[in-house]
Formats: C-alpha cells, structure tokens, sequence
C-alpha cells in the first residue's frame, strides 16, 4: 500500500469515528495541552490514562487518541485496546487538526 492509500484510509476511518460520536482524548502533556488542542477534545494525558480507562469505558463511545507527533497516542490507542475500548490512532496534532 502506498503512502496515500495509507492517509486516505486514515482519514476514512477519522471520518467513520467521528460519524459515531466518537470522543477525542488528548494525551499530550498539561504544557502541550496549554499550547493549543483540537476544540471539544478531552484532555488525559498517557501518563495517567491507565487510571482513567474506567472513566473512558463509561463514556461508551469510540475513542480518537492523538498527541504531538504519533507515538504517545498510539501506546494509548493500545492501552485502551487491550482494555476492550473501540480506538482509532489519529496520530499527530496538526494531521489531525487539518483533517477535521
């Protein structure tokens, strides 16, 4: 699969979660958090997630986690994966904020 299919898909499965009501959770640090976010996400940052994933399930929603660059929201995606939490990884903060 080429790079464009790859973002493509990315982006149909973005737009997919979001058509389900999904929540956006921010997993960035307080600092990252302060410097802007994508509008109405939700702020927890990965180094306290594993204690929120309770809070998280009862939102019974799917979860779109993102943070500055990709890797931080993917180790939460797999976090609430395991945890039997319906997650997309959308990866980096300005990729997701250009394609909202």
């Amino acid at each position: 699969m080429g790079w464009l299919n790859f973002f493509g898909s990315k982006k149909k499965n973005l737009e997919r979660f979001l058509n389900r009501g999904a929540i956006i959770v921010d997993v960035r640090t307080k600092e990252e958090y302060a410097r802007g976010a994508i509008v109405g996400a939700k702020h927890i940052p990965l180094d306290i997630l594993s204690s929120k994933v309770s809070e998280v399930k009862k939102w019974n929603k799917p979860i779109i986690t993102y943070c500055r660059k990709g890797g931080r929201s993917a180790m939460a995606a797999n976090l609430l994966r395991s945890q039997g939490v319906e997650v997309l990884n959308a990866g980096g903060y300005t990729w997701l904020s250009k394609n909202l």
